[in-house]
């Protein structure tokens, strides 16, 4: 009996710690395997590992100097993905600083950093 009453304890922390660590996190984005093209209107999708909302989600373009200019995003195909709208750009160095909120209402905040080439 005793036993028993241990390890439902156990199994309910566990199930705790699943919910307390739930984060929208980036798994994925296809500025890995496609860069973006100097002076195109490209699109960059990112993948986490959980529902996003995305109305109330913002996704910025980083330029040289600190300057921030928010992007338009869409839901990709499935769960969890979102495409973002990139202007054109010039050859140089940029950033997608992103504020996320997952489905369960984690707000997330990262930077992913890209290079812009002829």
């Amino acid at each position: 009996m005793k036993s028993a009453l241990q390890i439902g304890l156990l199994t309910l922390c566990l199930l705790q710690l699943e919910t307390v660590s739930a984060h929208a996190v980036v798994t994925d984005n296809s500025l890995k395997i496609a860069p973006i093209h100097a002076n195109q209107t490209e699109k960059v999708e990112l993948t986490f590992n959980s529902q996003v909302e995305l109305g109330l989600s913002q996704i910025f373009l980083v330029r040289k100097g600190d300057q921030h200019e928010l992007l338009k995003a869409a839901q990709g195909r499935q769960n969890g993905r979102i495409i973002v709208e990139v202007p054109p750009l010039e050859p140089g160095d940029y950033a997608l600083r992103f504020k996320v909120f997952a489905a369960d209402g984690h707000l997330t905040e990262d930077v992913i950093h890209f290079v812009v080439s002829q």
